[in-house]
């Protein structure tokens, strides 16, 4: 009854196979990047441009020693901008919710100094902990890790 639309229907589909075929092959995927996406100011003798903001932490992982468990403890790590332009953090997160920073929100021109406050809860932790704060920023690298370390001594309870 329908035979006379099968000759169409085949000419359809051999054009969708066709043109779906072309449109997956017409890039060759080498695994390369293109020069386009790249937006790195380092030139070819690894000096980057002077205008950027550069942040320079005074120390990168700090050390609270023991603490008990259930110790609310914090840290204010201290940067500077020693870059050319203003520095500008855009979000800082920890590796658990335990961990928790606080980072300036205005810009931080270049010369000057800030903080940022870490504060961890030790509420159901025990032995040596050791956590992470991703800070990102509109420096090259875009983003700077910072760390914190704690032994957490649980208390013997009375029996």
């Amino acid at each position: 009854m329908y035979l006379y639309l099968l000759p169409a229907m085949k000419k359809i589909l051999i054009a969708a196979f066709i043109v779906s075929f072309c449109a997956c092959t017409n890039k060759q995927d080498d695994g390369t990047v293109g020069s386009d996406v790249v937006n790195n100011t380092a030139s070819a003798n690894g000096k980057t441009d002077a205008d950027m903001p550069e942040i320079k932490f005074e120390e990168e992982e700090f050390d609270f020693g023991k603490i008990t468990q259930g110790e609310i403890v914090s840290h204010a790590f201290t940067f500077k901008n020693i870059g050319g332009k203003n520095l500008i953090i855009s979000g800082a997160s920890g590796s658990c919710g335990c961990t928790v920073p606080q980072w300036p929100k205005e810009p931080i021109k270049a010369g000057e100094t800030n903080k940022i406050n870490v504060v961890f809860n030790s509420e159901g932790k025990s032995g040596l902990q050791d956590k992470t704060i991703t800070v990102i920023t509109n420096c090259e690298p875009a983003t700077r890790v910072i760390r914190i370390k704690t032994e957490i001594i649980v208390a013997e309870t009375a029996k």
